[in-house]
C-alpha cells in the first residue's frame, strides 16, 4: 500500500490526505473498529460531541499503542454550544471524554443560523488555539457567508471546512471558494451513502481499468480534486481498502466522466447537518 500523503494547511500544520469517520461507532465493538482503521494505517479519527463516542475514540488511541503525536484527533462543537462560554466548555469537554491534553482539530459542526451565534463560537476556537488546548481550528458545513463573516470578524481563516462532497454533489462553488481562500476542502458522506454511483459507468469502467474498486475510484477522485474523505467502515477488509487510494491516478477524462455525475438540485447541504447520521 502507497504511503499516505499529507496536506499542508493555513496554519502550519497538516492532515492526511485520508481519514477515518467514526460515526456511529460506539461500545467495544465501536473501539475494536477504530483499532482496526489504526492498525490498517489510518491517521486521523473524525468524531463529534454529537456522535456520543468521544470516550471511545480516546479509548481506541489508547489501546492502538501509537504516539499520541502520530494521530490527528478531530472533534467538533454542536450547533447548541455556540455561544462563547459555551464553546469553551464543549471543547474542554470533548478534551476530558477523548483523554488527550489537546485536539488536533476542532470544527464548529455547522453555523446553526437561526441562532446566529457561530461567530462567537469562531471567536472561542480562535482563543482556544492560542491557548494550545487545539492545534488546528476549522468548520464545517459553512457557506461562502459564513466563512467570509468569522474571517471578518477575527482576521482568522478556517484551516478546513468540511462539507457534503461526493461524485453526486462535487460543490464546485464551495470548492473554489475554498481554494481563494486557502481552505482545505474535507468531504463528508464521501460515497454519497444511499445515492453512491457505485454502479455508474463513469465509475465502473474506471475501476475496471486501473483494477480497483468502484469506492477506490471515488476515494480517488476526492484525493484529484485535493479533498479530504473522510470513509467510515467498521469492516477491516474494507478499512484497508478505502485507504488503498494511491497507488494509481485516474484521467482527467475519468475525473471529468464522474465528476459529470452531478445532480442540480439546488441544496447547500444535505439536511439537518448538526445530527445527521454522516456528520
Amino acid at each position: 500500500m502507497a504511503q499516505i500523503p499529507t496536506y499542508d494547511l493555513n496554519d502550519g500544520t497538516s492532515l492526511p490526505a485520508i481519514g477515518f469517520g467514526t460515526y456511529p461507532l460506539r461500545g467495544e465493538d465501536g473501539t475494536a473498529a477504530m483499532v482496526s482503521a489504526l492498525e490498517a494505517g489510518y491517521r486521523m479519527l473524525d468524531t463529534a460531541v454529537n456522535y456520543e463516542n468521544e470516550t471511545e475514540v480516546g479509548e481506541a488511541l489508547r489501546r492502538s499503542g501509537l504516539a499520541r503525536d502520530e494521530v490527528v484527533v478531530a472533534s467538533k462543537i454542536p450547533g447548541r454550544h455556540h455561544a462563547y462560554d459555551d464553546a469553551i466548555a464543549s471543547v474542554r469537554g470533548s478534551i476530558e471524554r477523548l483523554g488527550v491534553e489537546r485536539t488536533d482539530l476542532h470544527l464548529i459542526h455547522w453555523p446553526n443560523p437561526s441562532q446566529g451565534t457561530y461567530v462567537e463560537a469562531w471567536r472561542a476556537l480562535v482563543q482556544l488555539q492560542e491557548d494550545g488546548l487545539v492545534r488546528s481550528i476549522g468548520v464545517s458545513n459553512f457557506t461562502e457567508e459564513h466563512l467570509a463573516r468569522i474571517i471578518d470578524d477575527t482576521g482568522v481563516v478556517p484551516a478546513v471546512n468540511q462539507v457534503e462532497l461526493h461524485p453526486r454533489f462535487p460543490q464546485d462553488h464551495m470548492r473554489e471558494v475554498h481554494h481563494r481562500l486557502g481552505i482545505r476542502t474535507e468531504a463528508w458522506s464521501p460515497m454519497g451513502k444511499r445515492r453512491a454511483p457505485l454502479d455508474e459507468a463513469a465509475v465502473t469502467s474506471a475501476a475496471e481499468a486501473h483494477g480497483v474498486s468502484p469506492g477506490q475510484v471515488i476515494l480517488r477522485w476526492h484525493v484529484q480534486l485535493g479533498s479530504l474523505p473522510i470513509p467510515k467502515s467498521a469492516d477491516p477488509g474494507r478499512q484497508r481498502q478505502n485507504l488503498d487510494v494511491f497507488g494509481f491516478e485516474l484521467s482527467s477524462a475519468e475525473i471529468d466522466a464522474i465528476s459529470g455525475l452531478a445532480e442540480d438540485d439546488g441544496r447547500l447541504f444535505g439536511g439537518d447537518p448538526d445530527t445527521h447520521e454522516e456528520m
